[in-house]
């Protein structure tokens, strides 16, 4: 049997980011299923939103897949491939009508076995790919909020310690405490602890 030859696609959204840890993860993968690594195709500091003509070595990946200089594809993630379904259906058309497989290493996805083939046709691989745009929009936004030194987390909320502790003199219990207070039962317990503790250091 020919040994398959793989090209890898790399792909990260911001300059800060590096694509070493797809590369290093999928060069084990390649190496462990006897492929050989012809190309690597690399869009650092690249948003997956912008169109082939925007994305240098993405465009020239599928130019490549039409000449046939691989046999298949290797991704770390389906969103790496593109920013919207309708680019990535259109991505995976070009490849199929090339006979190039895919193989994506976050979704399981393995387009060179029989098996793996059917698992990609019945997998809900455009839901997978939607949660992992979502994910990956969740992530950029706290990197962004981050960048500005923005506050990230539930925002602090205000205790009123004394009528806390008052509450609790009164007889309410820790779990009463808390959801008159909403906050959690540890909250409320560490609460009253370091009330407490207060009281005794006024002593």
């Amino acid at each position: 049997m020919p040994v398959k030859q793989a090209a890898l696609y790399l792909r990260v959204s911001t300059k800060d980011q590096t694509t070493e840890n797809q590369r290093l993860e999928l060069v084990r993968v390649a190496h462990a299923k006897n492929w050989q690594i012809v190309s690597v195709y690399q869009d650092e500091g690249m948003s997956g939103a912008k169109g082939r003509d925007r994305r240098p070595a993405y465009d020239q990946m599928l130019k490549d897949a039409v000449r046939a200089k691989f046999d298949v594809l290797m991704s770390w993630d389906v969103s790496r491939l593109g920013r919207s379904l309708t680019g990535l259906i259109a991505a995976l058309d070009e490849l199929h009508s090339q006979n190039v497989d895919l193989y994506v290493h976050q979704q399981a996805i393995d387009t060179t076995t029989p098996a793996g083939k059917a698992m990609f046709q019945m997998t809900g691989v455009f839901a997978e790919f939607e949660r992992s745009m979502i994910r990956e929009r969740v992530m950029a936004g706290l990197a962004r909020a981050q960048a500005k030194g923005k506050k990230l987390g539930r925002p602090q909320v205000e205790i009123d310690q004394h009528g806390l502790r008052q509450d609790r003199l009164s007889g309410l219990s820790v779990r009463e405490l808390a959801e008159k207070y909403r906050i959690s039962v540890g909250k409320a317990h560490g609460l009253i602890q370091s009330s407490r503790k207060s009281s005794q250091d006024s002593m």
